[in-house]
């Protein structure tokens, strides 16, 4: 339980710092996921489409 909580705060640790120092990259990162799980959407959104 202690490990899991002390690895969530690194995590936030980490992402926070990444942000700060690094906000384009940070973007690029947020923009590049959301392009993914957009493109994920849609792929399925057709694949439905094409059942009926």
């Amino acid at each position: 339980m202690q490990v899991k909580k002390v690895l969530q705060y690194t995590g936030i640790a980490f992402v926070a710092f990444y942000l700060f120092t690094r906000p384009g990259d940070a973007a690029s990162a947020v923009r590049g996921a959301l392009d993914t799980v957009l493109g994920a959407a849609d792929s399925l959104a057709q694949f439905f489409s094409a059942l009926t």
